[in-house]
C-alpha cells in the first residue's frame, strides 16, 4: 500500500488543520493507521492510531486537541488538529500496518508502510 500525507501548511497558534492520508494501491480498511511526528533535532513521536474497528488512541500530551478519523470508502485517514501551539510544529507521517497489535500501536518500528510526510508550522 501507498500513502501520501497531505494537508500541512502555516498556521497561528491556537488554529486548526487537518491532515489527510490516502491510501492507494489495495484497500485500506485492514490496516491500522497511525500519525507521527517529528520536530527538527528531535526523535518521532506518536500522534494517534486508528484500528480496523475504529478505536482510537492518542499520545496523553494530544488527548482533547487531536482527533483520528478514518473514511474508508475513501481510504483516507484524518487527523484534525485544534488549539495548535508552536511546539506543534514538525513534519508528521502516516503509517500504516495490517499485524501491529495494541500494545505496540504507539512504536513506529511496528509500521510497515510510510507516507512522506508533511510539514506542520504553527508560528506564535
Amino acid at each position: 500500500v501507498q500513502l501520501q500525507a497531505s494537508g500541512g501548511g502555516l498556521v497561528q497558534a491556537g488554529g486548526s488543520l487537518r491532515l489527510s492520508c490516502e491510501a492507494s494501491g489495495r484497500s485500506f480498511s485492514n490496516y491500522v493507521v497511525g500519525w507521527f511526528r517529528q520536530a527538527p533535532g528531535k526523535e518521532r513521536e506518536f500522534v494517534a492510531a486508528i484500528r480496523r474497528n475504529g478505536a482510537t488512541y492518542y499520545a496523553d500530551s494530544k488527548k482533547g486537541r487531536f482527533t483520528i478519523s478514518r473514511d474508508n470508502a475513501k481510504n483516507t485517514v484524518y487527523l484534525e488538529m485544534n488549539s495548535l501551539k508552536p511546539e506543534d510544529t514538525a513534519v508528521y507521517y502516516c503509517a500504516a500496518d495490517q499485524s501491529i497489535i495494541m500494545s505496540s500501536i504507539s512504536s513506529s518500528q511496528y509500521y510497515d508502510y510510510w507516507g512522506q510526510g508533511t510539514l506542520v508550522t504553527v508560528s506564535s
